[in-house]
């Protein structure tokens, strides 16, 4: 007899979800219940976009249940309000936070709460969702508890997710022709420093002085890199940097060296506006001043 292979994809999990949960969940006790997961899901996407729109798409998606209607509103509410916050605090994207309307609804679900991104072409883009599921889900499946009556009740559900997607609104927000720009909470590398040298006898104070530059940020918990490779030009490692969206560049040349000093150079703010001369190498001061403009950037 010949083996079957049957392959199956999911636009979201809340079939398999609750074919766990009626494993886990009993009694009572075993409630709440909050599972998080990171998967690929995939859409059936007529017109395709990198990262806004895609066939398939890694995101962050949360499962929740509770005893009562009123716990799991609360949950509901409580997710998108945490989807918020990221939004604003880490990501610096300002976006609006509500109820979808009844078409727009999750299908299965009471009510959707939604944040919606406002980019930078006037369109909004739905970046993070909260779902009170009711008691839709838990019906179909039997997902039940026995209360503290000893009674067997459904369980009220929650689901919730936040995608790639957001990388989306994050570089059509802060995004321009140079390439990204990236909100400091966010950037794995919020300092590059880039040596500067023309002279052979140059080059060993150069590097000494922006080795210890980056000491000196890296103790303080800056994420900073040190670009002294030499096969490409300042110029270009300027350009490079800018286009992966580094929110601060510090630049170091034998007349830097000799007097102390840094320039310092925002991606924010392009050209001669966006740079400061003459900032201080010594640790406290330099560290200070970094992290004042980090906080200015977001």
């Amino acid at each position: 007899m010949r083996n079957l292979w049957f392959w199956q994809v999911r636009p979201t999990s809340e079939t398999i979800v609750n074919h766990m949960f009626t494993q886990w969940i009993h009694s009572h006790r075993d409630l709440p219940l909050m599972i998080n997961q990171w998967a690929n899901v995939t859409r059936w996407e007529m017109r395709t976009k990198p990262f806004v729109r895609t066939l398939e798409f890694l995101w962050q998606e949360g499962h929740t249940a509770h005893a009562t209607d009123e716990e799991a509103e609360h949950e509901a509410l409580q997710m998108i309000d945490i989807y918020t916050k990221f939004a604003y605090e880490q990501a610096a994207i300002p976006v609006i936070t509500g109820r979808k309307s009844k078409v727009e609804t999750f299908a299965g679900a009471l009510r959707t709460y939604t944040i919606e991104a406002m980019m930078g072409d006037r369109k909004a883009l739905q970046a993070g969702t909260s779902h009170h599921l009711g008691q839709n889900f838990s019906r179909a499946f039997g997902t039940m508890f026995t209360d503290v009556n000893g009674e067997r009740q459904y369980v009220w559900q929650t689901s919730w997710a936040i995608s790639t997607r957001f990388i989306g609104g994050i570089i059509m927000t802060h995004g321009d022709d140079a390439g990204l720009m990236l909100p400091p909470n966010l950037a794995p590398v919020q300092v590059i420093i880039i040596p500067i040298w023309k002279k052979t006898n140059e080059k060993d104070v150069v590097l000494d002085a922006a080795t210890s530059v980056k000491q000196s940020l890296s103790a303080a918990g800056i994420r900073v890199k040190l670009d002294d490779s030499e096969q490409r030009t300042p110029g270009w490692k300027f350009n490079f940097w800018e286009m992966k969206g580094v929110p601060l560049r510090v630049e170091i040349g034998p007349r830097d060296v000799a007097n102390g000093s840094v320039v310092i150079s925002r991606r924010d703010v392009p050209g001669k506006e966006g740079k400061a001369f003459g900032i201080s190498m010594e640790a406290t001061t330099l560290v200070a001043y970094v992290n004042q403009k980090l906080i200015e950037i977001l």
